[in-house]
């Protein structure tokens, strides 16, 4: 069923972020596999006595029921997805902010009513690898590789030119304007290229080569962003400034 259509029954989706409208009722920003990112008004469903306050919670996966035309349709229903229930449980306390991280990337980098069943199913795999207690930098690692790939702002991981290809034993820098170049061994910044495979084949097994892929990833998507900042890195960094203070 369109996107313009009147009623939605039942689709796969995530609370990605959620904020007060009047006195019950909330706005509720969701992705979908089938209709995109989309903004959907959800009316009493604040307090204690609201049946679905405890189901539209963020990172957990629902069935979402929709009516309505124009940018933001009513929400008439939700339940959890019993197809996930093995996926249905919190994130565990260390992999909150990580959580909202990937929820504020889609929010930034997409845009409403543009379907995108990948990025839906990379969204869902990296929350349920952190539920399973994969290595957290690993996932978040994972997921920004395979955002920007979906997006069409992928690296190229395996050559410089179409004469050249990337050589494990070798270093190199990128730069978004024309991608990877070589790099001097000592030189500030620089990647190996076993990292660029690591990456690529999505093994990343290796404290170094997790290094080296943020720094690159946060490079690449630093140009989607176009100098616009993520509320969970600034408080990410104000945690970490916390903690070496202490």
């Amino acid at each position: 069923m369109s996107q313009a259509g009147r009623r939605v029954e039942l689709t796969p989706g995530y609370v990605l972020h959620h904020q007060p409208w009047r006195d019950t009722s909330r706005i509720l920003e969701v992705l979908t596999p089938e209709y995109g990112r989309l903004t959907l008004f959800a009316r009493g469903v604040r307090g204690p006595k609201s049946r679905l306050a405890g189901v539209l919670q963020p990172f957990a996966p629902l069935l979402l029921s929709w009516t309505g035309r124009g940018e933001a349709p009513q929400l008439t229903g939700a339940e959890r997805d019993p197809a996930q229930a093995e996926f249905a449980g919190p994130l565990p306390p260390a992999c909150i902010l990580s959580g909202f991280y990937l929820s504020e990337l889609v929010m930034t980098l997409t845009v409403r009513h543009d379907p995108q069943p990948d990025l839906y199913h990379h969204y869902h795999r990296a929350l349920c690898g952190l539920k399973a207690g994969s290595r957290l930098e690993r996932e978040l690692r994972l997921f920004e590789k395979r955002l920007l790939d979906t997006l069409g702002y992928g690296i190229d991981l395996s050559r410089i030119t179409e004469r050249e290809a990337i050589a494990d034993e070798k270093y190199y820098h990128y730069r978004p304007s024309d991608g990877l170049h070589d790099a001097a061994a000592d030189s500030p910044g620089r990647i190996s290229g076993a990292t660029l495979r690591s990456l690529a084949e999505e093994r990343l097994a290796d404290p170094v080569e997790l290094e080296q892929a943020r720094l690159l990833l946060r490079v690449a998507l630093g140009q989607c962003l176009e100098g616009r900042t993520l509320k969970t890195r600034k408080v990410a960094r104000s945690l970490f400034q916390l903690r070496q203070s202490a």
